[in-house]
């Protein structure tokens, strides 16, 4: 299991029993969502259905930076199997976007280790959060030219 979900809490003025709302700010859910990010590009977390499988929701769906559109059980069955190399992350951004819905944006460089080039890779995904945990609904990467 990747750990459980941080819970961050911000007070409210509610009279009946001293009740608190729980929400997070941008700043506080967009470190959550880059470690969830980054562990969903981590090849060993990849390789293994059962850690994707916390992190990605039931019906999620990805349009790879090839154009190709991947189901949830596709890319279990396609992670699971792949030669990755984990690539490094930049300009992350993070957007509470409606009540338990966000989105996050970044860019990915990877350089190929035989021809020393860098490939760049725009991407965005929407998270839900569901019985308090935060998980993928849709992921797309764009290849930068």
């Amino acid at each position: 299991m990747l750990g459980a979900d941080l819970v961050f809490v911000r007070k409210t003025n509610v009279e009946d029993a001293g009740s608190e709302l729980v929400e997070p700010t941008d700043e506080e859910l967009g470190a959550r969502l880059l470690d969830r990010e980054r562990a969903l590009l981590d090849p060993a977390v990849r390789r293994n259905p059962a850690l994707v499988s916390e992190l990605v929701a039931e019906d999620f769906l990805e349009i790879g930076s090839s154009g190709k559109v991947w189901s949830r059980e596709r890319i279990l069955e396609l992670l699971a199997t792949e030669d990755y190399r984990q690539p490094a992350i930049e300009d992350f951004k993070c957007a509470l976007i409606a009540e338990k819905v966000a989105l996050v944006t970044y860019r990915t460089l990877r350089t190929d280790a035989e021809s020393g080039q860098t490939a760049a890779v725009l991407r965005t995904s929407l998270w839900i959060q569901e019985s308090g945990v935060w998980r993928m609904r849709f992921h797309q990467g764009t290849k930068i030219p």
